[in-house]
Parts: structure tokens; sequence; C-alpha cells
């Protein structure tokens, strides 16, 4: 699963692991989210703003 980072505080949203608070359960893919999801720690970045990050190497 991917993860995406704020480019504003750095939250990264983790596609295993949701966005329970604001209920998105474990699994839901960053493609899933409404386009006005905005970060849940700043509130201030919006959908657009995450950035993809590079998987780590295994």
């Amino acid at each position: 699963m991917d993860r995406y980072e704020c480019n504003g505080c750095s939250y990264v949203y983790d596609e295993s692991k949701g966005d329970i608070h604001n209920g998105y359960p474990a699994g839901t893919r960053f493609s899933a989210l409404p386009a006005d999801w905005c970060c849940p720690d700043c509130a201030v970045r919006e959908k657009p703003d995450f950035l993809k990050l590079a998987e780590a190497a295994a």
C-alpha cells in the first residue's frame, strides 16, 4: 500500500492505516479519499498538496 506526505506539516497518510479519526478505515486508498479531504494534522493542506512517498527498499 502507498504512503503520501503533507507538504505543509509532514503528516503521512498511510493507506494500510487509513484515517480512522475521520472515518476512513485501514486499507482506504488515497485515491478513494474525497477531493476536499484535508490533512488531519494541520488542516491547511488539501489532497492535491500531498506527495506520494517512494517505497522503501526491501
